[in-house]
């Protein structure tokens, strides 16, 4: 790859990391409940979801669930309902104060392996992620030079992209909204993250195959 184009593809990368979505509902999601530490171990999920679907995108396997009907209902109403259940999971969560969660009881109640999946489920079930590097990332390959190697370059930028735009929005959850530490100040704040869940999980429902 040029580095022109990767240039190029930096800039975008930094779009399409600080684009509000699920993504970024789920690090703010954990930095409000976990805090940064804890909570940043969902962006590794994230970024292994995103891994997953450049692997898949790389592999055709992409090309293929755009392009069937079957296959890109069956993910796009997996990834939905995957939403809509952490979506309810946070409204119903109990209105504790974020400094609960450094109390040992409290931190071992989701491990560290649970927020991780959680991550990575949000970004891997997705077909709209997966349309969406189907849609920019043949824009900035070279078909005369080894595509692997690309598509690293490709991934690795992502990822970094991703590390550092998530860990802002669970510092911003961990630290600033953290401050709210009454009960019903917890409890407005789990609602209103569940009802963001709830609403891109609705969003996701009317994304569409493209003809």
């Amino acid at each position: 790859m040029e580095f022109s184009t990767w240039l190029a593809f930096f800039a975008a990368s930094w779009a399409i990391s600080l684009s509000p979505g699920a993504g970024a509902i789920a690090a703010m999601s954990s930095g409000l409940n976990h805090g940064f530490r804890r909570g940043y171990f969902t962006t590794f999920g994230l970024v292994l979801g995103i891994l997953t679907q450049i692997v898949l995108v790389g592999a055709g396997l992409g090309a293929l669930i755009a392009a069937s009907s079957f296959g890109f209902a069956l993910v796009k109403w997996l990834g939905v309902a995957y939403l809509v259940y952490l979506g309810v999971q946070q409204w119903r969560a109990p209105a504790k104060p974020l400094v609960a969660a450094t109390e040992p009881s409290e931190a071992s109640a989701v491990s560290l392996r649970q927020l991780v999946l959680r991550g990575w489920a949000i970004n891997a079930v997705n077909p709209k992620g997966t349309v969406f590097l189907l849609a920019v990332v043949p824009q900035f390959l070279d078909m005369h030079q080894s595509l692997s190697s690309q598509y690293t370059v490709i991934g690795a930028t992502l990822c970094f992209t991703d590390l550092v735009v998530m860990a802002g929005y669970t510092a911003l959850a961990a630290k600033v909204l953290s401050a709210l530490r009454s009960a019903e100040h917890i409890k407005t704040l789990n609602r209103v993250f569940g009802s963001l869940f709830i609403a891109a999980g609705t969003l996701l429902a009317t994304f569409k195959r493209a003809a």
